[in-house]
């Protein structure tokens, strides 16, 4: 190996040439001052529909956001071509700060979250009376989903003509939850009114899991066929269309054009909670917490001690939601403990 005096001259060095025209590589990333505003309205394979005065533009992410991601409901900033014509790509340079994230994950134990919508004003949990069964414990979980990203929940109820929403009612009846009901025939026929002066004014997500009308009732609601599917009401199992996120506008007679905003995202058969700390959930039963001012300072709430099994005895709440809580709670236990 040929070593180099202490003052070596330029023969005894390399260099590598300098191409013409080349320049240094600088960690100053450009402003991007003039990028223009814009909405996302879907995510597909990396393929972003962004909404950009008036007309739909494909982008992508540019690689100065590194692992930042859009997805639908952000605000991001667009440069390239906006034109929206076939074949041309913007880049997202940018990604707005959220006023509100609705996260979930897989299960319980899963640490990966997953950002479901951005800068939404209200969840929509989407619930069948009958064909398939109603979920309570589901409705709790996407209600404490709801509550941690700050956003107001609306339950929907389906296909009422096939069973009465009474008891389900009941057992929400202590949250001045707000609601509304729906059957088949008014969702074939497009009598959603009721449904869409909800949802005036808001960016509102629909969640759901499989088979429980959400995607019908979202066509309803903004005079538009997106894909629906035969789910079997037992099993869970069948086509689930609905595979991607999709920001939809509601139709207006207004000069301002979408008078809100419908965010339909795919069915699912859990709502992972997985990213919501233990202490948070009480809140997400406001007909509970009350309940737990006289409880042990720690308490599990599952256990002889607790002030809930006397709160729910006095007619508080319903046992169902203390059943439901404590369900919760254990899976926080266990994921813990693992």
């Amino acid at each position: 190996m040929r070593r180099y005096g202490k003052n070596p001259d330029e023969d005894d060095i390399r260099v590598r040439p300098n191409p013409k025209g080349s320049r240094p590589r600088t960690n100053i990333r450009p402003q991007h001052s003039d990028a223009a505003e814009g909405m996302v309205l879907t995510v597909d394979r990396g393929r972003i529909t962004v909404l950009v005065g008036g007309h739909e533009v494909t982008a992508m992410k540019a690689r100065e956001l590194g692992r930042k991601s859009a997805v639908v409901g952000d605000r991001v900033a667009v440069v390239g071509d906006l034109s929206g014509a076939k074949d041309t790509l913007a880049r997202i340079v940018r990604v707005e700060e959220r006023r509100s994230v609705l996260r979930r994950t897989a299960d319980d134990t899963d640490p990966f979250e997953r950002v479901v919508v951005a800068n939404a004003d209200q969840l929509a949990i989407v619930t069948a009376l009958a064909d398939p069964e109603p979920r309570p414990r589901m409705i709790d979980r996407c209600l404490v989903a709801a509550y941690d990203a700050g956003l107001r929940p609306l339950l929907v109820l389906t296909k009422s003509d096939l069973a009465s929403p009474e008891p389900l009612l009941e057992t929400y009846g202590t949250l001045d939850l707000d609601y509304v009901v729906t059957t088949r025939d008014t969702l074939l026929t497009g009598g959603v009114e009721e449904v869409r002066e909800r949802l005036a004014d808001r960016v509102t997500a629909f969640v759901g899991h499989s088979g429980v009308g959400k995607t019908t009732l979202v066509n309803a609601l903004v005079e538009r066929q997106r894909s629906t599917g035969h789910v079997n009401a037992v099993t869970g199992r069948g086509r689930h269309t609905t595979t991607s996120a999709l920001a939809l506008p509601l139709p207006s007679d207004g000069p301002e054009g979408s008078a809100g905003w419908v965010i339909d995202t795919p069915g699912v058969r859990s709502f992972g909670l997985h990213h919501i700390d233990p202490s948070r959930v009480i809140h997400a039963f406001p007909d509970l917490e009350p309940g737990t001012a006289d409880c042990p300072r720690g308490c599990s709430h599952d256990e002889k001690d607790c002030a809930l099994d006397a709160w729910v005895a006095e007619g508080h709440a319903e046992p169902a939601r203390l059943d439901s809580l404590r369900r919760l709670l254990a899976t926080r236990e266990r994921r813990e403990g693992d």
